[in-house]
């Protein structure tokens, strides 16, 4: 009876100061620090072009002296390449949202010079950093665009292919209407189209 009310003791005590422990620190995640090479520009005259061209050019009708010819993805090989170049959009949009990337380089040219109303880079930058959330709002609407790619590529759906291609021309237009060319002039016509 000594022993097992002796044990019994010893287990209760045992449990107790268990529970009286604090449980082990978990290691803390180590930082992620990422190295930004690309400038803006670089992204949207690389993966960004590239990628939204080669949705826009996969699904369409060309004019061909035999009538109108619609271009569309045939194949298993030729829907992954439009998947590919729908996720390579999807994640140059995450590119763009991070924090610190410049606009251009010091020194970086344009492919095209700006036309009038255009901001110069130093210009869209003091922008974007002046209204970061909107930049970045832009940019998740590009994404989300290339989303709908993405599904549709997998659902193998023309229409939506194509109404995923004028949604990521919207979205792209939106962004440079506030941080490129604010002040060019409207098109004409466009404003009464607008009213």
């Amino acid at each position: 009876m000594k022993t097992s009310l002796l044990t019994a003791v010893s287990v209760s005590v045992l449990l107790l100061s268990a529970c009286g422990k604090a449980p082990a620190p978990l290691a803390a995640a180590p930082a992620q620090s990422f190295q930004l090479y690309a400038s803006v520009i670089d992204l949207m005259s690389g993966p960004v072009d590239k990628a939204a061209d080669f949705l826009w050019d996969s699904v369409g009708t060309e004019s061909s002296p035999k009538g109108p010819v619609d271009k569309l993805p045939k194949n298993d090989k030729e829907w992954a390449a439009v998947r590919e170049q729908a996720v390579l959009l999807a994640e140059a949009s995450n590119l763009l949202m991070m924090e610190g990337r410049v606009v251009a380089h010091p020194g970086q040219k344009l492919e095209n010079p700006p036309g009038e109303g255009d901001l110069t880079p130093e210009q869209s930058l003091a922008a974007i950093n002046a209204d970061r959330a909107t930049f970045v709002g832009f940019a998740q609407a590009l994404q989300a665009t290339a989303a709908s790619a993405i599904k549709a590529t997998e659902a193998r759906d023309v229409d939506a292919l194509l109404e995923a291609g004028g949604q990521i021309d919207e979205a792209c237009e939106a962004c440079h209407k506030k941080f490129w060319y604010p002040g060019a002039p409207t098109a004409p016509g466009t404003e009464a189209a607008a009213k």
